[in-house]
């Protein structure tokens, strides 16, 4: 890693900054005073104004996120999802996707910007599995329909192909390639149904913990993080 992105990681300080400290000479790498920001950085001492830095190691979380909060910052209504973490934990999350207000189950958090971008970016089409509870039995010939691709009210395409199972006539578990603006609700509207109930099980190959209780999270496992590649 380059030294000047190493100041950024490690300090919070912006490029500009970080040069501005360097041609101060208040950076020492192995005791020394370096003032190239290209200096390759490896198992180096870097010391800011005598103080020792070190990269904190990127976080990645799952939450099992209830009814009533909000995947964005707090508003006047309703209170932010990092709120259910521990300040000191929260501090620098963010969260990789989003679930609306109404909507319960998996949601990711991390501090790993590339990380959380690999995992929403549409190239990749990872796929997500929800547990859907319909307002009405579901219509025959739903499952090949999304299965064709919807076209939703105001989008100029129909959406990537779906797959859906059925639990019981009001209950499916439907899996999406997309994040559209509340695309399964709009999707079982374009049917002629409604959604009551939303809850997210599963993104990519990353299950939601069923031993995880509503409102709690954990760390991912390193096999869970390594599956968003």
């Amino acid at each position: 890693m380059r030294l000047d992105r190493f100041l950024c990681e490690a300090t919070g300080l912006t490029r500009s900054l970080a040069k501005k400290a360097l041609s101060r000479g208040e950076v020492t790498v192995n005791d020394e005073v370096a003032k190239k920001g290209d200096t390759k950085i490896g198992e180096q001492r870097v010391h800011l104004n005598g103080r020792l830095l070190s990269l904190q190691l990127p976080r990645y979380l799952m939450l099992h996120k209830p009814q009533g909060y909000i995947s964005a910052s707090q508003d006047e209504l309703h209170p932010c999802v990092l709120h259910l973490l521990p300040p000191e934990l929260a501090s620098g999350l963010q969260c990789a996707g989003r679930l609306d207000v109404d909507t319960t189950g998996l949601l990711l958090l991390t501090d790993d910007g590339q990380w959380s971008h690999r995992l929403r970016s549409p190239k990749r089409a990872c796929h997500k599995t929800y547990r859907v509870t319909l307002a009405e039995p579901l219509a025959a010939g739903t499952a090949a329909r999304f299965a064709g691709g919807v076209l939703l009210h105001g989008e100029p395409k129909a959406t990537l192909p779906a797959t859906l199972e059925v639990i019981t006539p009001t209950q499916v578990l439907l899996t999406i390639q997309e994040g559209k603006y509340h695309q399964v609700k709009r999707m079982f509207a374009a049917v002629g149904n409604r959604v009551t109930a939303l809850h997210r099980q599963q993104i990519g190959d990353i299950v939601l913990d069923h031993n995880l209780p509503e409102g709690e999270w954990r760390h991912l496992t390193p096999e869970e993080v390594a599956s968003i590649g």
